[in-house]
């Protein structure tokens, strides 16, 4: 299959250190490269993959200290890939919805996954207005807030199975806070439940820029206290070491969080996951086998000690069952074949996504939810 992987602009794929959609577009070009298709991946010059590289900016737009405004340089892109759209079987876009007027007469032959969150009202309108454009959800908690729009699956993120190697015997003895210094993240949460109990913190993170006053009037003071240990932003090999040897990582989010790739990236550690009831927690999140998924403070300190009970292997083992970059590209791949199959349907079909039957619905959804329907558009 010709695939075409349309990449976010502002960080390389894969990132230098922070970036999640950079990342998983990574780590999904190679795979589909793997498994025998023929991959082009639309790009800032400075990535690195196995795929065709189109470098469509010289360098990551936040690297570049002459850029202002980036879509500028997205439209210059999107008129690359409308260029060479006839050469591929299917447009994978992962930029959110900046494409939709211009590839809307081919919208069978494309896709656009979603990496962030839905619960913006005006996002509501646009995909009542574009509703055959076809949308891959990255959790089914992303979805509760635009139920309607045209989903076709489901695939939840993968990294690769040896990205990380899992650390059964961590020496650190301290707990990890991973990702970005931000209100939603609730770092502030993390160094409260380390302070309660009395395990040192180490918190790897990035500062935006717009989230710069927070960190220095609600974070920066907290640091200045024992135990806790603030080391910035970690590139992947960095990371490895920094969640292999934590005995458990935090994730005290305060936001609907559309997926949560530091979850699985300790999983892939062996490092189990104290997470707040958040999003899509309840469906990363095997209470009992990889984590715990608690809702108040209190009770995140009550249940520490059993998440720093849970067996590494198992983490491990539960992770290469369900989160590795093998198994997201089948997904996706049955995706993409779904939608060839599909190029003169007209009218609304109806097309029926099941969550696993043998897990509990998430709080995100609404209760008793176990399946989707979705509804399915050609031009």
């Amino acid at each position: 299959m010709k695939i075409a992987q349309i990449a976010p602009l502002m960080e390389s794929v894969p990132p230098r250190l922070y970036g999640g959609s950079e990342r998983i577009v990574s780590y999904l070009t190679d795979e589909l490269v793997r498994q025998g298709h023929d991959v082009t991946l639309f790009a800032s010059g400075d990535s690195v993959s196995s795929a065709h590289l189109v470098r469509c900016v010289p360098m990551a737009l936040r690297l570049d200290a002459n850029v202002r405004d980036p879509i500028p340089y997205y439209m210059l892109m999107l008129d690359r890939v409308r260029e060479q759209a006839d050469d591929f079987d299917i447009l994978h876009f992962h930029i959110d919805q900046f494409h939709f007027p211009l590839f809307r007469p081919i919208a069978h032959r494309t896709v656009t996954t979603l990496h962030g969150r839905q619960d913006l009202h005006d996002l509501k309108p646009l995909y009542v207005g574009f509703c055959d454009m076809p949308l891959i959800s990255i959790s089914n908690a992303q979805r509760r807030p635009v139920p309607n729009a045209n989903f076709i699956a489901t695939v939840q993120h993968g990294i690769p199975s040896h990205l990380h190697k899992p650390t059964y015997k961590p020496h650190g003895g301290y707990l990890a806070f991973l990702g970005r210094i931000s209100p939603e993240k609730r770092p502030d949460r993390a160094i409260r439940i380390a302070r309660a109990t009395g395990i040192p913190l180490k918190i790897a993170a990035k500062v935006d820029k717009v989230d710069l006053v927070y960190f220095r009037e609600k974070i920066e003071p907290l640091l200045d206290q024992p135990g806790i240990e603030f080391i910035g932003e970690i590139n992947e090999r960095q990371k490895t070491e920094f969640l292999g040897e934590a005995r458990a990582l935090l994730f005290p989010i305060d936001w609907p969080e559309p997926f949560g790739l530091s979850m699985i990236e300790a999983m892939a550690c062996g490092t189990p996951v104290l997470a707040f009831d958040c999003g899509a927690v309840c469906e990363i999140i095997d209470p009992g086998v990889t984590g715990m998924i608690v809702t108040t403070m209190d009770e995140a300190v009550k249940m520490l000690p059993e998440v720093l009970a849970l067996d590494r292997r198992a983490v491990r083992r539960r992770f290469e069952e369900r989160f590795s970059a093998t198994r997201m590209a089948k997904d996706y791949l049955q995706a993409y074949r779904l939608l060839l199959k599909r190029p003169s349907l007209s009218g609304r079909g109806r097309i029926v996504m099941l969550t696993p039957l043998d897990r509990k619905p998430c709080s995100s959804l609404p209760t008793g939810v176990r399946s989707m329907q979705v509804s399915w558009a050609a031009t």
